[in-house]
Formats: structure tokens, C-alpha cells, sequence
């Protein structure tokens, strides 16, 4: 079972947690999603976008400019 994006009281957290610097993050999304990603609904900053695999597990985008 995947967890859950963002965390809720008893919902499954993730057990390992990346976070991927990129130059472009459009460009870095728009990649990721052509390999079966998609954007989670709930995004924390402008700077960072919250990924899911096919399978669910969350992954971030981090711009590398901060």
C-alpha cells in the first residue's frame, strides 16, 4: 500500500523520502510525468513540487536555485 501525501493522523507515512535537485523545475516535472509521475494535490511551496510515482510513493522536485 502506498502512504499517504501529506501525512494524516493514521494514514501511512513514507518509509524513505527523496528529494531531487533540479535546474528547471517545470522542465523537471514535465519529465517525471512523462515517466508515469504525476503532481501530488497538495504542494508546499512555490520552490518544491511534490511528485508521486506510479506506484504512489511521494519523491520532491527541489529547485536548486535556494
Amino acid at each position: 500500500m502506498a502512504p499517504v501525501w501529506p501525512p494524516t493522523g493514521d494514514s501511512r507515512r513514507a518509509m524513505m523520502h527523496f528529494d531531487v535537485q533540479v535546474g528547471d523545475l517545470d522542465e523537471a516535472v514535465a519529465e517525471v510525468v512523462a515517466l508515469g509521475a504525476h503532481v501530488a494535490d497538495v504542494q508546499p511551496n512555490d520552490s518544491v513540487r511534490v511528485m508521486l510515482d506510479p506506484a504512489g510513493h511521494p519523491f520532491c522536485l527541489c529547485r536548486d536555485d535556494e
